[in-house]
């Protein structure tokens, strides 16, 4: 029962702690409460631990993604996290030791991964609000994204509309719907964009 309370208290601080970032960002923040645990586990199983590439993480906010990774077997110093809100940045580490935050704009990934910005990753696990940018910046964000993981692997993207975020543009990169999770608030799209080989 006190194990049911604190996991409890704990769901609520962080959904507190996510509609106060809204509140200060909302084009920054792309929903009202955080992502749930189901739809993390899904976004997280795309992630190939054997490969001995790391991860790739864009806004982590409270973190719910981050453990998902976690709990896919990667080790934490084989996670680099990108988030924008400094408010969750600073509770992100406290909360996850050795997983590599980087503070800054998922949008000048050169200057957020610094020496890291040559490195090639497993794949990307991308929350980043797209639909808040224009598609010229969204395209050019998957693309850059794209080039940072081997061919064939997968950038895959929460959003809450019914489409793709970003744009079909056949012969530069695929596009596929990977699920659509009811168990979250709002109920979430996954896509999946891979490099056209």
């Amino acid at each position: 029962m006190f194990r049911l309370k604190e996991r409890l208290g704990k769901k609520f601080e962080e959904e507190v702690q996510f509609f106060k970032g809204w509140q200060k960002d909302k084009k920054g923040v792309g929903a009202l409460i955080p992502t749930s645990i189901h739809t993390a586990r899904r976004m997280a199983s795309i992630v190939e631990p054997q490969s001995g590439l790391p991860v790739l993480e864009l806004g982590a906010g409270t973190g719910v993604i981050t453990k998902a990774i976690l709990e896919r077997g990667i080790r934490p110093d084989r996670l680099t996290s990108v988030e924008y809100s400094r408010d969750f940045y600073e509770r992100l580490i406290r909360r996850f030791p050795g997983v590599d935050f980087r503070l800054g704009d998922a949008f000048a990934l050169d200057e957020v991964l610094g020496e890291r910005r040559l490195e090639q990753f497993d794949c990307v696990i991308s929350a980043v609000p797209m639909l808040s940018f224009p598609m010229a910046r969204r395209v050019a964000l998957l693309e850059d994204l794209l080039a940072r993981i081997p061919p064939g692997r997968p950038v895959i993207q929460i959003t809450y509309g019914p489409l793709s975020p970003v744009t079909k543009l056949p012969g530069r990169y695929e596009v596929s719907h990977y699920d659509f999770v009811v168990r979250n608030i709002p109920p979430a799209q996954l896509w999946t964009y891979r490099r056209t080989e």
